[in-house]
């Protein structure tokens, strides 16, 4: 759940300077989703800030029930990500866990109040994008026949009518619906070590609805559910491309910069 409406007057910034938590999926899976993330918001002309001391938004932790080492995370987070800039996350999951999942382990902590600030400024990219930036249409071009995966903690926020619209907006991108589009992909985190079976069954049937519509490429917001439905896909030997949004969000620009200088190219050319 990313941040509330009330929360848009950050588009009103000048500067609109943001600080991005890369998560911990980025760092160790998906460094090209941190990446893009960064070409993204620049692109907006947002001057994007790396906090070094970052470590994680405590959702392991919260998800196993270890409540106390969840708040020690946690009140780093507070610590690393202080002041008032909005802070960007190319994850609905870690999005959800500091507006939503921290106010719940903090109902009744002494710094509840500095938590729940955090969370008023947590937004998921593409939340951040269309509602805290009024962005609700993406230049240049992606080809290809793409169906989104909407993560369960994309629910309840403005995250999955956000990554519709941009995609949408995409020329040469084909917006492709599926069967059981709101079920869960399986993975749950600590879930699918504990449940793996019925995980992987979960998965699987995620796969068959997502395959059945014969799309080039599977996007989501959660770098978790590409992560899990990208490796089931593997050991079932099921040709899948997995993309980020950002990552689509990303190549659209490049492909629409490679036309610009394209076109650049081809004018010089004639005046000679």
């Amino acid at each position: 759940m990313s941040a509330p409406s009330s929360s848009v007057s950050v588009a009103a910034s000048p500067a609109r300077r943001v600080q991005l938590m890369s998560t911990c999926l980025c760092d160790a899976f998906f460094d090209d989703v941190a990446r893009a993330t960064v070409e993204v918001l620049e692109h907006l002309g947002c001057t994007v800030e790396f906090p070094g001391r970052q470590t994680c938004c405590g959702q392991p932790a919260f998800n196993a029930g270890d409540w106390p080492a969840a708040r020690t995370v946690l009140r780093h987070a507070v610590d690393v990500f202080a002041g008032e800039a909005p802070v960007v996350i190319p994850s609905a999951s870690c999005a959800a866990m500091l507006s939503h999942g921290a106010q719940i382990l903090f109902e009744n902590e002494p710094d509840a109040v500095a938590v729940k600030q955090l969370g008023t400024r947590a937004w998921e990219l593409t939340d951040f994008i269309v509602r805290g930036l009024g962005v609700t249409s993406w230049p240049g071009r992606f080809a290809g026949r793409v169906a989104f995966h909407r993560s369960c903690h994309s629910r309840g926020s403005g995250t999955g009518d956000a990554v519709s619209a941009l995609l949408r907006s995409v020329s040469g991108l084909e917006f492709v619906d599926f069967d059981e589009a709101e079920q869960c992909c399986g993975f749950g985190g600590t879930f699918s070590v504990a449940f793996a079976s019925i995980s992987t069954a979960m998965g699987t049937l995620k796969l068959d609805n997502l395959l059945a519509a014969k799309p080039d490429v599977i996007v989501s917001t959660d770098m978790s559910c590409l992560l899990h439905l990208r490796g089931l896909a593997e050991r079932q030997g099921r040709p899948l491309r997995a993309l980020h949004v950002a990552q689509v969000l990303r190549d659209a620009l490049a492909s629409s910069d490679a036309l610009a200088s394209s076109d650049a190219l081809a004018s010089s050319k004639v005046g000679r």
